[in-house]
């Protein structure tokens, strides 16, 4: 079973975040990867060079990622990160939707063995130990949410005091209050 981790960010929260992730040895793809593209490690300082939606932190340490041309459809030509064989953590962002309200983002990495996916070998243990720091990090750094399942941003929390509303970003999603 994949482990997921849902939050909220607002862009200091955002700022902080990808400060953290840049002490580790990762490498940023976008969900889609063009040919031309260029990895780069996160920090704090390349946030305006992150794709805009969803994005791979590759843990280029320990293995590459796995990559296939797409033969079909409309992404045709660019190349697709294989998830479940690549040591990759999956990373959507929080962002604000057209009723202004913010979205939330979610963290997700295959660490065991699934027949679904058919995954056949456990994540490496370097691998677990790191998405465990990154889980960790969140949850020092933020606070828990009410529905529990989020973690809220403290910029974004003193955001939803003051009116912006936090909205679960899976389709009809409710909304969620940090917890005081």
């Amino acid at each position: 079973m994949a482990h997921t981790m849902f939050f909220f960010t607002a862009p200091e929260d955002e700022v902080a975040l990808f400060r953290f992730l840049g002490r580790l040895e990762l490498e940023v793809y976008p969900r889609r990867v063009p040919q031309d593209w260029k990895p780069f490690r996160p920090s704090g300082e390349r946030i305006a060079d992150l794709p805009a939606d969803d994005l791979y932190l590759v843990a280029s340490g320990i293995r590459p990622a796995y990559v296939d041309k797409v033969k079909r459809g409309p992404d045709k030509g660019f190349w697709r990160i294989d998830e479940v064989r690549s040591p990759v953590v999956f990373m959507q962002r929080s962002f604000l939707n057209e009723d202004q309200e913010l979205g939330s983002g979610k963290l997700w990495a295959e660490l065991d063995i699934t027949p679904q996916t058919g995954r056949r070998d456990a994540a490496p243990d370097q691998f677990r130990r790191l998405y465990m720091e990154i889980e960790e990090f969140i949850k020092k750094a933020f606070r828990r949410g009410d529905p529990k399942d989020f973690f809220v941003g403290p910029r974004a929390a003193r955001l939803a005091k003051e009116g912006l509303v936090l909205r679960d970003s899976k389709f009809r999603g409710g909304t969620v209050v940090p917890y005081k």
